[in-house]
């Protein structure tokens, strides 16, 4: 297989920062995988603590009139009293956590091997994880004997399938069991020489360990030429040719009563009807129909490096200057991996901080592992659409829709105002309110930028039908909500969000005594800024074209048009920088993580270097002056942001730099991205999966860059915008851009050979590279094939 497809390596695995990830979008397991030893982390993403809460049940206390308590904050803020604003938020807008939850870890399955136990026999030690076929696999020889597993998690049969293979399992002994994370777990072998197990999700960081969701798994054995026993709550295995362990696991989560619990029994019955062929032939038909949908290759390394394991390859990559160019398609083909695994369009619940994997650290700390809604969650979608995996964002749309839902009553109970707003995080239930502080609960603005996917989605789709029957109603009602929720400004005139931060950086104010005062909530963060504009402009175009079609949204229409024309404009501070709040404060964490900001130029077209150079110079100001502090909080997802930034700005060397930094130096041995000690309260290096997807998303970003400055107008494409030196030569297939086109290209020497563009919309496009331009107008089913000076080709 090629090591741009698979995570390869010849040392045991004992630990989750070298465990392989496994998922059906439902169900995960992570390996760790040793001669004498197999386990199995298992994750199922409803697997949560908590419970749903009415809305405001945290808040101090329920407002008779929340809008006229809102305005007397806002005005506070108005006239430059921070502090007073800041106190009446705590009263008024600061929750207590109660039974808010997280996502845990079930147990682990454990399948230990007697009879091998003299390790310095092992021979030809291997295990690897292939994208291609989605499967873990572990190889070795002992005495002459060769021995290998596979495993799988099948997304048709909902199953996870483990095989034991070797020219001879005579004379081993296999044992099966399960432990629990906590005291509620409980396990048993039944009548049919099946292990069940019993789990509930239950801890009392998030909550107060008597409620969480409650689960049901069962284990069974099939053997070729052999005999199932059990012992001391283990199924006890011995066999010649084969064995084959398989394991259920569903929820009540969303369930009426007992409908999951028969779930798992069925399913394994199912399983239990087909072969292990059979059973993997569904799965690959399955996931590779997906996988095989994008590739990219960015040319040849040495042979002896493509050979040798990843973790070796990973410690050489840093001290090489990061020239091994193989590492950063692999990173990217592992992010489209990561997809697959742990989202499907059936999904009950999106991905969380974690992805569908759980290392058991972010539980135990104060972030959860939950929904933040002040960037990571947004990053774990940032690559989905270019990979053509669009189906896959359906749980993320659906949990939009529950998401709005619960967030109409939060807008009603903490501020009086229409339509619907979500905040800083969210649970399995739609948790909607402002966080525990408002150092970052006040983050008015989450809701929303979750619910910009949408735009995005249609921009890479121009589908009209997802545009007014998804897109439209779930914007509409969260753009009621800010054009009830801001207020004007007397002085200037402009429409303010606020008291919202800007995630979850603080500034100096200076109070009526000349003192300077640290503070975080404020008016009109630029973020907010930023996705208004964004939103407004989506919701104008949207009442346009539904107007179009003889509905009455003329009011609506200019409702938008004026709001657009009175936000704040984006501005530039006194250093050069962009701003990043509607005053030039002086930032008290210069050195600090989130670059909420910059989402105006690396996730959308509102500040582009070709269309806004002076703004487009200031964000560069901005990422410079971040970048360039000693103590910058430097972690994953940070990466990311200034490799996505760098990547718009079309500066490839430092674009780069930044992926090869996340992939070498904020990733495990495992190619999971972590976030540092010392950072946001962690003690230790936690699991974030953002920082796969949003490295990802910038590789893509460097390769092709699409725009659609004005919706209704020509999408803008940018061939091989920020390539790097050390990319001299790839290849890019299936890629898709905005504008419902499809693209593939090639070049080498880091020059252009020709494009294809594939298109399943009608619209127009400007093609840029380098001097060259083209323009051409498209139809659905069009093919447009230009040359390396984008000269039309037949």
């Amino acid at each position: 297989m090629s090591s741009e497809h698979r995570l390869y390596y010849t040392k045991p695995s004992t630990s989750f920062p070298t465990s392989l990830p496994l998922g059906n979008g439902r169900l995960a397991a992570s390996v760790l995988s040793s001669p004498t030893l197999e386990t199995f982390i298992l994750n199922e993403v409803t697997f949560w603590s908590g419970k749903a809460q009415n809305p405001g049940e945290g808040l101090p206390e329920i407002l008779r009139d929340p809008k006229a308590e809102l305005r007397e904050t806002q005005k506070c803020y108005l006239n430059g009293d921070y502090a007073k604003g800041k106190e009446r938020a705590e009263k008024y807008l600061e929750s207590k956590k109660l039974n808010f939850g997280t996502n845990l870890g079930i147990g682990k399955l454990n399948i230990a091997v007697k009879g091998q136990e003299n390790v310095d026999d092992i021979r030809g030690f291997e295990r690897e994880l292939g994208f291609d076929e989605a499967v873990a696999e572990t190889r070795y020889g002992l005495k002459g004997r060769q021995f290998k597993r596979r495993s799988f998690l099948s997304h048709p049969h909902q199953v996870l399938v483990v095989q034991f293979e070797g020219d001879d399992l005579s004379g081993l002994e296999v044992a099966v069991n399960v432990q629990g994370e906590n005291e509620a777990f409980t396990s048993k072998i039944n009548g049919d020489a099946k292990l069940e197990f019993e789990a509930q999700a239950l801890e009392t960081v998030h909550s107060d360990g008597t409620c969480g969701t409650k689960g049901y798994g069962v284990v069974a054995v099939t053997v070729d030429e052999g005999k199932v026993d059990h012992k001391d709550g283990k199924l006890i295995i011995s066999a010649k040719k084969g064995i084959t362990v398989l394991v259920t696991f569903n929820t009540d989560y969303n369930e009426p009563t007992d409908v999951w619990r028969k779930r798992s029994s069925l399913q394994m019955e199912e399983a239990l009807k087909l072969s292990t062929d059979d059973l993997f032939k569904a799965h690959l038909e399955d996931y590779q129909t997906l996988y095989h949908r994008t590739s990219i290759s960015l040319g040849p390394g040495a042979s002896s490096t493509f050979k040798a394991p990843t973790d070796q390859r990973r410690q050489n990559f840093e001290p090489s200057g990061y020239a091994d160019p193989g590492m950063f398609a692999l990173y990217f083909h592992y992010a489209r991996y990561l997809t697959i695994a742990g989202t499907r369009e059936d999904s009950p619940l999106p991905l969380h901080l974690q992805g569908l994997w759980n290392d058991g650290e972010a539980c135990k700390m104060g972030w959860s592992c939950d929904y933040h809604l002040d960037i990571n969650t947004q990053m774990n979608y940032f690559a989905i659409l270019n990979s053509g995996l669009t189906d896959l964002m359906q749980p993320l749309v659906k949990y939009l829709v529950s998401l709005a839902t619960s967030g109409q009553d939060a807008a009603r109970v903490c501020y009086g105002c229409e339509g619907w707003v979500a905040h800083v995080f969210s649970n399995a239930w739609g948790f909607a309110d402002p966080g525990w502080e408002v150092s970052y609960g006040l983050n008015v603005t989450g809701g929303l930028w979750m619910a910009n996917h949408l735009i995005e989605m249609y921009e890479y789709s121009l589908d009209e039908a997802f545009m007014s029957s998804d897109a439209w109603p779930v914007l509409l009602n969260a753009a009621k909500f800010f054009l009830d929720y801001m207020i004007q400004d007397p002085k200037t005139g402009w429409l303010l969000t606020g008291p919202s931060v800007s995630p979850e950086n603080s500034f100096f104010a200076v109070n009526g005594n000349g003192e300077k005062e640290e503070h975080y909530a404020a008016l009109a963060p630029t973020l907010d800024v930023a996705l208004l504009r964004d939103i407004f402009a989506f919701c104008e175009y949207a009442a346009t074209k539904l107007n179009a079609e003889k509905l009455d949204w003329a009011s609506e229409i200019q409702n938008y048009r004026e709001a657009q024309s009175k936000l704040p404009p984006f501005q530039v501070g006194k250093n050069g920088q962009l701003q990043e709040w509607l005053h030039d404060f002086e930032e008290a964490q210069p050195y600090h993580r989130h670059l909420s900001h910059t989402m105006a130029l690396c996730r959308s077209a509102l500040i582009s270097a070709r269309h806004q150079p002076h703004l487009a110079e200031a964000a560069r100001v901005t990422l410079e002056r971040r970048q360039g502090r000693d103590d910058l909080e430097d972690i994953e997802f940070t990466a990311a942001l200034f490799a996505l930034n760098y990547a718009r700005l079309g500066d490839a060397e430092r674009a780069v730099a930044q992926i090869g930094h996340l992939v070498g130096e904020l990733s495990f041995d495992n190619f999971l991205s972590y976030s540092k000690p010392g950072v946001a309260g962690a003690e230790k290096n936690i699991f974030v999966i953002d920082g796969n997807f949003g490295g990802a998303a910038a590789i893509a970003e460097m390769l092709i860059r699409s725009i659609i400055p004005r919706l209704g107008g020509p999408v803008e494409i940018d061939l091989l915008p920020a390539l790097p030196t050390s990319w001299l030569e790839g290849t890019v297939k299936g890629m898709r851009i905005r504008g419902g086109l499809e693209a593939d290209f090639s070049w080498h020497d880091g020059r252009l050979d020709s494009v294809v563009f594939k298109a399943s919309a009608a619209s127009s496009l400007i093609v840029f590279y380098g001097e060259h331009q083209f323009e051409k107008a498209y139809q659905s089913g069009d093919v447009i094939q230009l040359g390396p000076s984008l000269q039309a080709q037949s």
